[in-house]
């Protein structure tokens, strides 16, 4: 059954019936979306490429910890959710290059937001969690 409009309104594509995500809700795939940017090897790979292009072994050297397989797959997710660009050049051996999009920038920018906001007020969170762990063992 088709959502009723009032007489001055045109209906609704579908498109745009489900162009705006709800992330709170279990088949939204924005959380998949929200998943791929904000899992800890999303978000330092979407930082390290922030304002500059990166071969695959100048990702990993740059992020500390991560294995060759989870920068793979973190890569390719964000890639598929538009926020990555890959050029292979077909040159041996393999040069592949990776850069945000201009999607990835934007949600860079939010990214480093967040983790600037967290570097500021690293201290105070430190005190909170010190005194938490204290509480606890009481």
């Amino acid at each position: 059954m088709s959502p009723k409009i009032a007489s001055n309104q045109r209906p609704r594509s579908l498109y745009e019936q489900v162009k705006k995500g709800n992330v709170l809700e279990k088949a939204c795939p924005s959380r998949e979306v929200l998943r791929d940017v904000t899992n800890r090897w999303g978000v330092l790979a979407i930082l390290a490429l922030t304002e500059e292009t990166l071969r695959f072994s100048e990702l990993r050297r740059k992020i500390s910890g991560i294995s060759e397989k989870m920068l793979s797959q973190t890569l390719q997710s964000l890639e598929a959710d538009g926020f990555v660009n890959r050029i292979a050049y077909p040159v041996v051996p393999p040069h592949v290059e990776y850069s945000l999009t201009p999607m990835g920038e934007e949600v860079s920018s939010r990214i480093r937001d967040l983790t600037g906001w967290i570097e500021d007020n690293l201290s105070t969170i430190m005190l909170h969690r010190a005194e938490y762990s204290q509480n606890i063992a009481k």
